[in-house]
């Protein structure tokens, strides 16, 4: 199916950098001037008799956006409507219904839809996406390094569609036509080991796969590495798997970088970390400064080569792909990933005076389209 936009409702990036849009089904505005921020909050946007009050450029910024410049989205996303919500999504963890096998093993089982769904992506614009279980990105399935996985999933979307998991698997289980790619209407199980432990996603895997991946059918796939087996490395094991003391101590977050292209001109409109633009920004990420955070972060921008993170007043170890126990990368504040990378961020405000503390893409344009957030960081 061909996705087309008439002149009167296409969004563009140029116009979006510019300062305002029009959407068919309701407006929203990117504000490059002060006064619409200004207008926003129930004040009197300037004007040419009466100008703008000086302000200080060293004064902390307000928890709502003006760090950057006003550079916001005007508005609310209905999070009720879409069925989800950016902020539930950075704890929300798929875990599935742990049974056994015939032979005794740990079986986790996860149940999986496909299914056509209209998400608002901004105040005002809607993005016909396709999902799984109606979100984007799709479920944060986590589960322990040797486990039994079992997905079942069905298809009651208007295409064909797949599970290709990032990870270790027969061929026949791969989410590739012939091998789990599936028609509307009909069903495949997905089973196989969880290997190896480590920071994964899975996608869609139907051509054109730019247009799955990029219409919504990602999300983050985490195995956590089991302490036993990796007995020289037992305390950094047990961090990572959830359910222990020592992973109750961190502050852990899943993070989806990912963009929309709004008028299928093959070039982004809108950049976010869980798919509302300046989410983050607008309700800034609550912070303990005295339990270290853990940032699973995964790129699947389309249309972009590479997308990245960059960490404001503050500098985190990095684990590639997050099949190690060691850092691949110490004592950073940024990093990029092109389509499919992903890694394992850890990093501390424990040293650090309470305050927001900004996070965003390094790509200037990325971050006054949307994907730029805030921590809140707060004494215990």
């Amino acid at each position: 199916m061909q996705e087309t936009s008439t002149p009167s409702d296409t969004v563009t990036r140029r116009g979006l950098l510019l300062g305002g849009l029009a959407a068919a089904g309701g407006v929203a505005a990117l504000a490059g001037a002060a006064n619409a921020q200004s207008e926003h909050q129930g004040g009197h946007s300037p004007t040419a008799a009466q100008p703008a009050a000086a302000t200080d450029p060293y004064a902390a910024p307000p928890a709502h956006g003006g760090a950057h410049g006003a550079m916001m989205t005007v508005g609310e996303v209905d999070y009720a409507r879409n069925g989800f919500d950016p902020s539930a999504l950075l704890t929300d963890w798929e875990r599935g219904t742990l049974s056994t096998t015939s032979d005794g093993r740990p079986l986790r089982i996860f149940e999986v839809e496909a299914v056509d769904k209209e998400i608002e992506i901004a105040p005002g614009v809607m993005f016909p996406a396709w999902t799984y279980n109606g979100r984007v990105p799709g479920p944060a399935f986590r589960a322990k390094e040797g486990e039994r996985l079992r997905f079942v999933f069905k298809n009651f979307g208007s295409h064909p569609h797949s599970m290709h998991f990032h990870g270790i698997h027969s061929a026949r289980m791969d989410g590739v036509p012939g091998a789990g790619l599936i028609n509307p209407g009909e069903e495949f199980v997905y089973e196989f080991d969880a290997k190896p432990f480590g920071c994964h996603l899975y996608h869609c895997h139907a051509l054109p796969l730019k247009r799955h991946m990029h219409k919504g059918m990602y999300g983050a796939f985490v195995i956590d590495p089991d302490p036993a087996l990796h007995p020289e490395f037992d305390a950094q094991a047990k961090s990572r798997l959830l359910g222990t003391p020592e992973n109750a101590h961190w502050q852990e977050l899943v993070m989806v970088m990912n963009a929309f292209d709004t008028n299928f001109d093959n070039e982004n409109e809108f950049y976010a970390v869980n798919s509302i633009p300046h989410a983050y920004g607008n309700r800034p990420i609550r912070i303990e400064k005295s339990r270290p955070v853990r940032i699973y972060l995964i790129n699947v921008t389309e249309f972009d080569p590479i997308n990245s993170l960059h960490l404001h007043a503050n500098f985190f170890d990095y684990y590639d792909t997050g099949t190690q126990l060691t850092p691949t990368l110490r004592t950073v504040d940024l990093i990029t990933q092109c389509q499919a990378q992903r890694g394992i961020l850890e990093f501390s405000y424990k040293d650090h005076e309470p305050g927001m503390y900004m996070f965003h893409a390094h790509q200037s344009e990325f971050t006054e389209l949307g994907w730029m957030g805030m921590f809140d960081v707060v004494e215990a």
